[in-house]
Order: structure tokens, then C-alpha cells, then sequence
């Protein structure tokens, strides 16, 4: 049976492989965008990781803040000329009629899948061990279309888009995501016994497509249920497909389970461009007190760089940088106060770049 071809999800693959890059690879330009608060902080590590390896990447760095009405038109070529970004977090203003920044790039750049890995590592402790989960959500429409306004005074009316070809596209990505990395199982996330029409458009596209996977098995939950299974039996889930707003939500509960927000790995991809960034939340970007003792963890962008160095086929450099980070981790010596400990984002980072093999 033909299944459409999506090459970036062997890029993507987060098995090893018996390729082998060294320096001498042609290096590649990545737009790299700061971002605010902490994100310089983790941005910085990033590149003094990335420099103390001599990964053959180099940044073309562009200054973005949370409070600018777009996204500069010459940060869009740059990602379009380059095809991949690393971005630190962005502030969202709350309310006042701001647009946010990330839900206009993932718009401009058509990065219609948010992939967020999930996963316990030794030396951190967790209320549940062996927390593996892929959570893939839906990144362009949903309630994250922004399409509000004011009916009269005093009543607001928020639309939820769901398509047919944004909900089919996300459950092919996650189902040939489950098959190119070897996972078993895909569960749809959904709301569908109360949004019957918007949520069950979407869960019937998730079964027309898991039809096509015999292979992979496929579950069902309601968003709800799927929270306290999650918090309770996180052992039960591996692949899961969401909209739009669940899939944030549901991200970073899993984060949570599995060690924090400042560890978990992810990006945003599209059929031409992926942005790299911290996979869950960036709750402390606007930490001033982390800022102000430059203590924010760096882990989570150091992991997402990880993925960044394999979407680019350079997979022995994220290789060593994954095993030094979790060789630091597991000795358990330099800790961010978010993971139990109080070492300064430096001391994390020169921890790391004494453990590269």
C-alpha cells in the first residue's frame, strides 16, 4: 500500500546510525534566534557546546523579541534560505489583543507538527520510571487559529477550526513517525463526545489513516481521561496525536512527569522548514531572578539541539552530545535548581563539555 513520503522523520529518527560525520563535513548555516529572558542563557550554552565539539554548524543569529507585532521579514528568509532555526523561548504577552510570535512563525512556515519527546533519564528522580512518550500535536488551526471577536460589549466569541487535511496530514506524520522509529502504538487524543463535529472530524481522520498501519496499534481516549491516565499510568501511552490546544497541554503534563520542562527535547517541523526549541512550555523565560543568578537549565535545548544535529545528518555529533548530557545527569553532580540541585547554567554546560568523548 503507497504511504505519502516524509523524509524529515528519518531525519528525525532518534535511533543511532552507523553513519559517521566528522568536522570535515560541510558546515550549515542555522538561524538561531535568541529569543528573550533565559532563552540568551540557553542559546549561549548552546553554542558553546556546539563550538567545544566542533559541529560543523554555524548560527546566523537575529534578535526577536516576545513584544515585537511580527516577525521580521529577514528572520523568515533566513529560516526559508537556511530550512532549519534554533530558537530560545519567546514571551507572550497575556491578553491585550498581541499576537504570539510562535503561533505566527509556526503559521508563516507551514510547521504543522510539534514533535515533544518525553522521557525519564538516570540520576533525575521521577514518581514513575521508564517514561517514553512521543507526544505529536497538531500546530496550525484548532483553537490556536486566533480567530476571536467581541459579538456586544461584554461577550466574546472564539472560533476552533478543525480541517480534514490538517487533521489527515498530523495522523500521517505521527503514524509514519511510529513506523520509522520503531514505536508500537499511536493514541488520538480528542474531545469528540462534546465537539462531536470539530473533534470528530479529527478523530475520523485518525482512524481512516491508522487503517493504513495494520502494523501499529491504535487507541483512543478523551483529553479529560487521558490527564489522569497520564499522571497515574504514563507506562501506557508511546505515540500520541493531538489537536492543537490539547497537545499543548498534554505535553507539558507529560514533561512534568518525566523530570521537567528544562529537560524535554522538541521541535516544529514542516514540510520544508523545522524549528528547534525547548519542547514543553518555556514557563521561566521570563524568570528575572534565574536571569539575574543565570541558573536556567539547559538541558532542554542542548537535547532539542540533539535533534537538530540529526535532522541535519549529522548523527555522531548528536550522538556525543546526548551522551555527555546524560552522563552529567547521571552523575548528578551539576543540577539546575529545577532538577533538584543549584549549579549555575555554566556549570552545567562545562560539565557537559568535559564529558564529549
Amino acid at each position: 500500500m503507497a504511504r505519502k513520503s516524509f523524509p524529515i522523520l528519518k531525519q528525525l529518527i532518534q535511533q543511532s546510525t552507523n553513519r559517521c560525520f566528522t568536522s570535515n563535513a560541510s558546515p550549515r548555516a542555522v538561524t538561531l534566534i535568541p529569543g528573550d529572558g533565559v532563552g540568551t542563557l540557553v542559546t549561549d550554552s548552546v553554542e558553546q557546546v556546539m563550538q567545544a565539539m566542533k559541529a560543523p554548524v554555524y548560527f546566523e543569529r537575529y534578535e526577536v523579541r516576545g513584544d515585537m507585532k511580527c516577525i521580521p521579514e529577514e528572520v523568515i528568509d533566513s529560516i526559508k534560505k537556511n530550512k532549519v532555526c534554533l530558537k530560545g523561548g519567546l514571551r507572550t504577552p497575556v491578553g491585550g489583543g498581541v499576537s504570539s510570535l510562535n503561533v505566527q512563525m509556526r503559521k508563516e512556515l507551514d510547521l504543522y507538527a510539534s514533535i515533544v519527546h518525553c522521557f525519564t533519564l538516570p540520576g533525575l528522580p521521577t514518581r514513575h520510571e521508564d517514561v517514553d512518550i512521543v507526544v505529536i500535536r497538531e500546530n496550525t488551526e484548532g483553537e490556536y487559529a486566533g480567530l476571536e471577536h467581541e459579538v456586544v460589549p461584554g461577550v466574546v466569541e472564539s472560533l476552533k477550526v478543525i480541517t480534514k487535511y490538517c487533521s489527515e496530514r498530523i495522523a500521517k506524520f505521527a503514524f509514519e513517525y511510529a513506523n520509522v522509529n520503531k514505536r508500537k502504538k499511536v493514541t488520538a487524543v480528542h474531545k469528540a463526545n462534546i465537539m462531536k463535529l470539530a473533534d470528530g472530524l479529527f478523530l475520523e481522520s485518525c482512524r481512516e489513516v491508522a487503517v493504513k498501519y495494520p502494523e501499529i496499534q491504535y487507541e483512543e481516549i478523551i483529553v479529560d481521561n487521558c490527564c489522569m491516565q497520564l499522571v497515574s499510568k504514563p507506562e501506557q501511552f508511546d505515540v500520541m496525536v493531538t489537536p492543537n490546544l490539547y497537545g499543548n497541554l498534554i505535553a507539558n503534563t507529560a514533561a512534568g512527569i518525566a523530570g521537567g520542562t528544562g529537560i524535554m527535547p522538541g521541535g516544529n517541523v514542516g514540510a520544508d522548514q523545522a524549528v528547534f526549541e525547548q519542547g514543553a512550555s518555556a514557563g521561566n523565560v521570563g524568570n528575572e531572578k534565574i536571569l539575574k543568578l543565570k541558573k536556567a537549565n539547559p538541558v532542554a535545548l542542548l537535547m532539542s539541539s540533539a535533534m537538530m544535529l540529526r535532522h541535519l545528518e549529522f548523527p555522531s555529533f548528536a550522538d556525543r552530545l546526548e551522551t555527555a548530557v546524560r552522563r552529567v545527569i547521571a552523575e548528578g553532580k551539576f543540577k539546575t535548581k529545577d532538577v533538584g540541585g543549584d549549579s549555575t547554567t555554566q556549570e552545567v554546560v562545562d560539565a557537559i563539555i568535559a564529558a564529549l568523548d
